[in-house]
């Protein structure tokens, strides 16, 4: 079974995608490193290697968690299985 993305810890609410060519529409395989647990579900956008993919529903305001740290805000709605970048979450520094 290919890991498609990586979670670090299981209150995370992104994963990294770790391999090329994810397409909208691929079912996708999850690892969760702490706790060694896997997940699975259908990505909503394509989403470059590299990048964040939700884990769950967020909306306008909530905190993104990633390594059990808060890395900003979401300031578009993100639906389980999109793409998360600089078009959908922002710092919470400026």
């Amino acid at each position: 079974m290919t890991t498609h993305f990586v979670v670090h810890e299981p209150g995370d609410s992104v994963g990294v995608v770790v391999v090329e060519g994810i397409k909208k529409g691929d079912k996708l395989n999850g690892w969760v490193m702490d706790g060694d647990s896997t997940m699975e579900f259908e990505t909503l956008s394509d989403i470059p290697i590299g990048h964040k993919i939700a884990l769950k529903d967020l909306a306008v305001g909530d905190t993104v968690i990633k390594y059990g740290t808060d890395i900003g805000k979401v300031v578009q709605p993100i639906r389980r299985g999109e793409h998360l970048h600089v078009h959908n979450i922002k710092t919470k520094r400026w």
